[in-house]
């Protein structure tokens, strides 16, 4: 029984990270749209996981903080490991993530400092003094929409979810190659207007995380009653999602920004490429795919000379399968020649030996996880699975800066080849006695 009882405390204390007595606000999907998307505060918001140890030394502080700036700026927190569709929707893979949400809630900044106590409360003033400035200098920043107000854009970028009327919805969804999720609403309609934030929120982390592949737009089905009127539409919001030279589909799914931005993911997992497979020919492959990414998958594959061609291309197999795989993480995926990109390789701790080798790269923290298992399929998957989770063991690149990366011959897919001896013609020089003398002895 008592040690039933220490389990039971042990779990309540790692859980416990925050209680409604605490400064910090605890942040849930029911919640999440009210306190944070809807208000004019600046929010530093912690995501994090119960089991993470890096989050449990972080709780005191982020606690301290948090009591420090009240009534200044907002801190919460939220359970991402309970909550995925709120860690989802901001894109959240390692723990603790900490964002800044200011003036446009919808696309919050990472925040980049310290994370003692002194340090949050000082990235958290600096952040208040540029939302202060911004709105001084008359920007809002704002990119939610308001189409019971007669919908259309005000700007382009400032609105994500995309007006679509009667004149232009056939060229806009059904000729794009894109996916559409097309909310059909009346401007007097309760759950509409319940749904817009929602829709608006989902919108732009939709239109960022599947580089616009994935839309939403919205029909005012009041007054662009043809298009309505062709899919039947009879209540209000009713959401379709159309692909191209398919019949459209009901949405199923829930009405929360999270709910519809895993929706989308998927959809957009189900149509989209595997990223492609790219060799570190030079500096600026590394730092495209790179710094466009989240993660940067990196393979160190044996020298030719080694596997030859086919020896390679089973590797390059294995990554491609695992690339397609996580798609919808949206990571970039590389690989080198062992030896081609020293500096590289001695950064990661991985050079001279171990070939084939792996290493995920975050170019924004600068830090790095190794494969410590089989170069395989169930050996790669296991490691990327946990890096997902924010699992894996990292450490920070040497210097913490990109290693420098040498331009290089592309590879053309042949078996290597050993450098051809250069002969010499000696039949013209001539050895003196003393040199034939040794011979003859």
């Amino acid at each position: 029984m008592a040690r039933v009882l220490l389990c039971c405390s042990l779990l309540v204390r790692v859980e416990a990270f925050y209680s409604p007595s605490d400064d910090v606000v605890i942040l849930t999907p029911s919640n999440f749209n009210r306190e944070v998307i809807q208000s004019d505060n600046l929010w530093l918001i912690e995501f994090y996981a119960p089991w993470c140890g890096h989050c449990q030394r972080l709780t005191p502080d982020w606690k301290k903080a948090a009591t420090a700036l009240k009534g200044i700026v907002k801190v919460g927190a939220v359970d991402a490991d309970e909550h995925k569709s709120l860690g989802s929707q901001y894109g959240i893979s390692g723990f603790p993530t900490i964002k800044i949400f200011g003036a446009n809630k919808n696309k919050p900044e990472q925040y980049q400092g310290g994370r003692t106590s002194q340090a949050i409360v000082d990235g958290a003033m600096n952040a208040l003094r540029a939302l202060v400035k911004e709105r001084l200098s008359g920007s809002s920043g704002s990119s939610g929409y308001s189409k019971q107000s007669g919908g259309g854009s005000d700007g382009g970028s400032k609105k994500d979810v995309v007006e679509l009327t009667d004149d232009n919805f056939d060229k806009m969804v059904l000729d794009s190659d894109d996916v559409w999720l097309v909310e059909f609403f009346a401007p007097w309609c309760g759950h509409c207007k319940n749904l817009e934030p929602e829709w608006a929120a989902a919108a732009s982390a939709v239109k960022e995380q599947t580089k616009g592949k994935v839309r939403l737009g919205a029909v005012d089905a009041t007054v662009h009653q043809a298009v309505s009127s062709r899919y039947g539409i009879r209540g209000f919001p009713t959401i379709k999602i159309f692909r191209k030279g398919e019949e459209p589909e009901d949405y199923q799914g829930g009405r929360s920004s999270g709910d519809i931005i895993a929706r989308a993911l998927d959809l957009f997992s189900d149509n989209a490429p595997a990223p492609e497979l790219l060799e570190i020919i030079d500096e600026d492959v590394l730092k495209r795919t790179c710094e466009d990414s989240q993660l940067c998958i990196i393979g160190i594959l044996p020298h030719i000379l080694d596997t030859g061609a086919s020896g390679r291309n089973g590797y390059l197999d294995v990554m491609a399968k695992m690339a397609d795989k996580y798609k919808k993480k949206m990571w970039g995926w590389l690989w080198a020649e062992a030896g081609s990109q020293m500096e590289l390789e001695a950064s990661l701790g991985i050079g001279g030996f171990g070939y084939p080798a792996m290493a995920a790269i975050n170019t924004r923290k600068m830090k790095f996880a190794l494969l410590k298992g089989s170069f395989s399929d169930t050996g790669i998957h296991d490691f990327l699975r946990e890096l997902s989770v924010g699992r894996g063991s990292t450490a920070t690149l040497t210097g913490g800066v990109l290693p420098q990366i040498h331009s290089v011959e592309p590879w053309d897919g042949k078996d290597g080849q050993l450098p051809e001896e250069e002969e010499y013609d000696l039949s013209d020089v001539e050895l003196d006695d003393d040199f034939d003398k040794k011979i003859e002895l």
